[in-house]
């Protein structure tokens, strides 16, 4: 059978794959290496009197920072499930940033701590977990390699949660943080702020404005 065309096709896929991932993870390091560059260096190091030279330059070095560390962490993990690995970093990005955009679009009273709490709150939680879980230690060898199933050698076992993904107890964990840093504050103007950024996303009445300065 010919099987000119199953190659073709195969060949394709994996061309279209590989530039997904690329763009994916291109776009991720330029993102954490702006924010590192205007949001850390600019803002909080240098009080925002960086120079735009400056901020390049922190850029790249904080670029080639954030690739050693994620090939650092990758070689361990490289005899793990692809699609695992994808699914389980989707779990921990949604235990930071799903809480914080769905009180944000639904609840009047969310404010700036809520959003911090629920941030970090489901972030620490969710990265957490997954160290005490069963993907970095306690699943044991393969039998027919020899090989450790999880990060860390199979002599090892410092796992007490037993899901391997945390999505379903880091996510509830960042809607509580959320919810307990927004009581817990006092930002009575959260409420007006909530009603301004509603009209102007429907309407877009004071865009303009916004633009402008």
């Amino acid at each position: 059978m010919d099987s000119t065309g199953g190659a073709v096709l195969l060949a394709l896929i994996s061309a279209v794959a590989f530039a997904t991932i690329l763009a994916v993870v291109a776009g991720l390091t330029l993102t954490s290496s702006t924010s590192v560059a205007h949001d850390i260096y600019n803002s909080v190091i240098r009080k925002g009197k960086a120079t735009e030279a400056e901020e390049i330059r922190v850029t790249r070095y904080a670029a080639a920072g954030i690739g050693l560390v994620a090939i650092l962490l990758a070689i361990p993990a490289q005899s793990l499930n692809i699609a695992f690995l994808v699914a389980l970093a989707f779990a921990v990005a949604a235990s930071a940033n799903l809480p914080a955009i769905v009180y944000n679009m639904f609840w009047r009273r969310f404010n700036t701590r809520g959003a911090t709490w629920s941030i970090y709150g489901g972030l620490i939680s969710a990265v957490t977990l997954v160290i005490f879980s069963p993907v970095t230690s306690g699943k044991g060898v393969d039998p027919t390699t020899g090989k450790s199933l999880s990060l860390l050698p199979a002599d090892i076992d410092i796992s007490w949660f037993p899901l391997e993904n945390p999505g379903l107890v880091s996510i509830p964990l960042g809607f509580l943080f959320g919810y307990l840093g927004t009581m817990l504050s006092r930002e009575p103007e959260a409420e007006q702020r909530y009603t301004e950024l509603e009209v102007r996303a429907l309407t877009g009445a004071g865009s303009e404005k916004a633009i402008s300065h």
